[in-house]
This record gives C-alpha cells, structure tokens and sequence, in this order.
C-alpha cells in the first residue's frame, strides 16, 4: 500500500489553520440559494477553463461560459471537448465520490470522460498507457520528468487507490490526503494523455468525499493557471528518490488558502446586508427545490407548469414545491390567475 511521506511544518500548519477558519466562515454564511448557485457555477466554470488552459487549451473564460451554456461557438472540435468533457467530469463529482470502494475501474472511468472524443486513439481514453512517455518542455524541448515504466502503472495505481480508500487516509486531514492525490496521479502518469486534468480531478473529488468543499465553491485549478511555471516546479521539485512530499503539500495548501480566502472575501460581503436572515442562519433546501431554483436563476422566473414539466409532477405536488420556497422567503408570487409565476426574492 502506498505510504505517504511527509512532514508538519509551520507554513503547513498555518495554512490548514486558516483554510479551516475560512472554510467555516464560508460554510456557514446565511447565503441564499441565488448565491450559492451564482458560486458554484462561477467555481466549476473556471475550474474547467483554468485546469484546460494549463494543458494548452486556447478557449477564454467567456466561451467556456458559452459552452456551458449550450450555445454554438467557433472552436476547434479538440478544444470544445475538452472543456464539455472536463464541465462534465466536474458535475459528476457528487456521483464518483458515492463510489466506495472507488476501485481502478472507477479511475478509468473518470479519465475516458475527461478525454472521450479527444485522443488519437480512442482505445486510449479510460485505459492505462501501453507505452512509456516522457513530459517535454513545450519551448525548450527538454525533459522534465520520466515516469514510472508502463509495466509499474498498474500496481502503482492499485497501491495508491488501497491507501486513498483506507482508514489510513480518513485520518489526515482533507487538504493533505487532496494534495497527495493530486501529485500521485500527476507522477504516475497512468495515461497517454489527461493526467493533469485526471489529478485535478481527483483532487477536487477528494475534497468532496471528505466533506470539505460539498457545496463546490473553491477553484483550485485557478491558482495553479495564474503561475503555470510555479505549479510545475512546485510538482518537479519533489526528490524523486525519497517522494518526501513536504514542499509540494506547501505549495497545494497556498493554493487551497488562497482559493478558500477568494470565496470567503465573496461570501461575507454577499452576506453582511442580508438583515432578514440574522436570526435564521441558513437556508436548507431540497434537491428538487434547488433545481428550481437553479432554474429561476437561469431563466429569471419560473411557472407551475414549467415545475410540473421539470419533475413529471401533478399540479399539486408542484404548488406544494413553490409554497416551501415562497414561506422560506426564497421566492415571490407575480401575476394574478393563469398568469402567476414566481421570481427570487
């Protein structure tokens, strides 16, 4: 089984410190859903642009935005499929954490969605590499790091997942066990290509599995698109003889305060105005009421037959679902008659 190596310094302490104080700043906030959706579409949304960029995707933030949207845009077939298929993977995180055991098919099927469509070789997509590569200097043409030989990938991939599902791992903290699976997967190098969008990936799905980012605010990947160059010396800089991953947790944890800071800063000046729910804390809603609500945010109002429509639903039942929002002050009635709908307070 894997045996992660490492060491508490005071810049790592500090750093989990603060992200644990922020993160329950943000967690708690008496956000209305209207934010809480605004942040995680704004989250996921440069999450895909930033961890694509990385990797030489040339889409801006607006057309990945476009994209979500479903609208048409020029772009080159690759370039468009890596961001739906990364918009993709990022949506069913939720779904890929419920996988406990999460085994090395679960890997492989995160990868083929990451990289469907995209690769030379289709066989390549959700399948260990058949052949060594090398990670190459894009200007210079140098090599910069030599992963382990194709015939090690398997064992080392079953190795690392043993650990990332034992009580070994429960017992770190969330931001330290992220980190390190981000660097394993980016070490490894399982795949012929993806491997950095994969790492992510797994770095943000373990943040969820723990419970630290369930409400899918923070953006990692941003940090680490902002200074490219910083981001692979913080993964080079690891002794490859003794894996200690000391530094490169330091580096992981900035970028997780840094990120966790940005939402907090959000939060607290979304939430300081809000005079009606001082005395309530926050707003619990249904999954299918956060549908709606999602929807009204998208549309900018919602009526019962569109309810109805959404969830296959009598008229009743969908009354019985807007009446909830409009008592909990997160919706309001417009219109008389037939022409009544519903808009966010």
């Amino acid at each position: 089984m894997f045996k992660p190596n490492f060491h508490y310094t005071d810049l790592l302490v500090r750093n989990l410190t603060y992200i644990a104080e922020a993160q329950a700043v943000v967690l708690n906030a008496p956000l209305v859903p209207k934010w809480e959706i605004s942040l995680r579409r704004d989250a996921i949304l440069r999450s895909a642009h930033a961890s694509t960029a990385i990797e030489g995707n040339p889409l801006t933030l607006e057309e990945v935005s476009a994209l979500a949207e479903g609208r048409e845009i020029m772009v080159r077939r690759k370039d468009r499929l890596e961001v739906l298929n990364y918009l993709e993977t990022l949506a069913n995180i939720p779904e890929f954490a419920k996988r406990r055991p999460f085994t090395r098919g679960d890997l492989l099927d995160t990868h083929r969605m990451i990289t469907k469509g995209t690769l030379e070789n289709s066989k390549d997509e959700g399948r260990f590499r058949k052949q060594h590569v090398v990670v190459m200097n894009r200007v210079t043409g140098d090599i910069v790091f030599n992963p382990p030989a194709t015939t090690e990938v398997p064992v080392l991939v079953d190795e690392l997942l043993e650990w990332f599902n034992s009580e070994d791992a429960q017992v770190i903290d969330p931001v330290i066990e992220a980190g390190m699976m981000h660097y394993e997967i980016a070490r490894i190098h399982p795949f012929i290509d993806g491997n950095g969008r994969t790492a992510r990936v797994m770095a943000s799905l373990t943040l969820y599995e723990r419970g630290f980012d369930v409400k899918r605010f923070f953006t990692l990947d941003d940090y680490y698109d902002q200074d490219r160059r910083g981001y692979y010396e913080a993964l080079d800089r690891v002794d490859q003889s003794s894996l200690d991953l000391t530094d490169w947790l330091e580096y992981f944890s900035d970028g997780v305060a840094t990120s966790v800071k940005a939402v907090r800063e959000k939060v607290i000046g979304l939430s300081k105005d809000i005079k009606f729910l001082k005395d309530r804390g926050q707003i619990a809603l249904t999954e299918r009421q956060m549908k709606i609500v999602e929807r009204m945010v998208e549309k900018g109002k919602i009526s019962n037959r569109e309810i109805r429509e959404m969830f296959d639903i009598s008229s009743q039942a969908s009354h019985k679902e807007i009446n909830k929002l409009v008592k909990l002050r997160v919706v309001k009635r417009k219109g008389k008659g037939r022409g009544i709908y519903y808009e966010l307070k």
